[in-house]
């Protein structure tokens, strides 16, 4: 794009380049309880919340059949104008095949560009880009969810030079942008690769041990299967005791219990959540110990506390016993299949209201190597595990660098500031 073609164009607010305007009704289908339901591509939103994925913004893909169902047209625009979080303001709807479709609840506004005006795919890579983005995200309100509302939408101000330079950068963009998401998405498969080889070298090594050629049994429990003839198995309720010992001032650390990280301090984690006046009646635990949240065990929420502190009442605290090493412990039940064994000895009505008390944790078997065998098993899973880590970190810095180059690119190309026909 030459100079005098950034000077082409104008501003103008984007209730004038469209065909129809701001209409719920008009890209939106009632269900029974009468939200609004629009079809996307699994990869576009996220369950429950709707929130956007900000990598896909210009990628929605929908069915021919969804186009009827919807009232969709190719090049309709639409605007997720309320989420708990909002990541974005545009996507655009284009016709295509997508084997993995499926019903989403969410807060849109759709509308349809005039073609004559305006290529409906450069409006969608400039409203994602910066300072419109950030221009219309900074008019939303905010209460128990961020909206912006129609009004405010249709008042945003877009930049409109010539049709056929409107064309040009969204070619541009549309084969620059698919280049780099085809990047990112090598790198995120290379993480999801690491992250099952991860699991794959603790899953081995807390239930095979170290020694490849070790002669093997039958443990006589599911979730293990074989094990090292030499190694024991054993209940839970032999192997721990209940440690119910209350706060008497609430002044020590705050644990907080995870299926992702297991148990860490509360000062080192972004939580957002409801804190009580006093934790006065907290259930202290000490480093070693292992804590299960009782709610969400199904899960996987458990772990042995680094350090000395204190835990929700409503959590149970189980101090090991000297035939246990607390850091062999930490890997074996943050295994997914563990979370699934303990299921089995839950209490509860519906599988996402599941809770694990004590009395069905003390049901559990575990497998119990010798204490020199188990401190092994830690030593290996921190060797390996820190090689992957290093390789996870290096490919999150390559997926953030496109991201951003991904960005600066879109908002040089839609603002004027890159000259498209030299960059092509």
């Amino acid at each position: 794009m030459t100079s005098s073609e950034r000077a082409i164009g104008s501003r103008m607010r984007l209730k004038y380049l469209l065909r129809r305007g701001f209409a719920n009704g008009i890209f939106k289908k009632k269900d029974d309880y009468g939200r609004g339901i629009l079809l996307v591509n699994v990869s576009d939103l996220y369950a429950p919340n709707a929130l956007v994925d900000d990598s896909k913004l210009d990628r929605v893909e929908v069915t021919s059949d969804e186009l009827v169902t919807f009232g969709v047209h190719e090049g309709d625009v639409f605007f997720v104008r309320s989420s708990l979080k909002l990541e974005g303001i545009a996507v655009a709807a284009r016709a295509g095949p997508s084997s993995e479709s499926r019903v989403f609840e969410c807060h849109v506004v759709g509308v349809r560009p005039d073609t004559d005006r305006i290529d409906p795919r450069f409006l969608t890579y400039q409203l994602n880009a910066e300072p419109v983005r950030s221009s219309t995200v900074s008019r939303a309100t905010t209460t128990t969810m961020t909206t912006i509302s129609q009004d405010h939408l249709a008042d945003i101000r877009v930049w409109c030079p010539r049709l056929e330079v409107q064309s040009r950068i969204a070619n541009y963009l549309d084969a620059e942008v698919s280049r780099i998401d085809a990047l990112t998405g090598g790198k995120q498969r290379v993480l999801d690769l690491l992250a099952e080889k991860r699991k794959a070298i603790i899953a081995t090594a807390v239930t095979r041990g170290l020694d490849s050629k070790v002669k093997l049994r039958d443990s006589g429990v599911p979730w293990l299967g074989e094990i090292p003839a030499h190694w024991e198995i054993e209940r839970a309720r032999w192997l721990f005791r209940e440690r119910d010992v209350r706060s008497t001032t609430g002044e020590e650390e705050m644990l907080t219990v995870s299926h992702l990280t297991g148990v860490t301090p509360r000062s080192e984690k972004d939580v957002n959540m409801f804190e009580a006046e006093t934790n006065e009646g907290y259930k202290l635990c000490q480093p070693g110990d292992l804590v299960i949240n009782t709610l969400w065990a199904w899960m996987g929420a458990m772990g042995i506390a680094p350090v000395k502190g204190i835990v929700s009442p409503a959590y149970n605290v189980y101090e090991p016993g000297p035939r246990l090493a607390p850091t062999y412990i930490d890997a074996v039940v943050r295994l997914p299949v563990f979370a699934q064994e303990v299921t089995r000895y839950s209490k509860g009505v519906w599988s996402s209201r599941l809770r694990l008390y004590p009395e069905g944790f003390f049901e559990v078997y575990l497998p119990v190597p010798p204490l020199d065998e188990q401190r092994a098993i830690v030593a290996h899973i921190a060797r390996e595990t820190s090689k992957l880590d290093a390789v996870r970190a290096a490919t999150e810095r390559t997926i953030t660098l496109l991201k951003e180059r991904r960005s600066a690119l879109i908002a040089a190309a839609v603002t004027g500031q890159l000259d498209v026909g030299a960059a092509a």
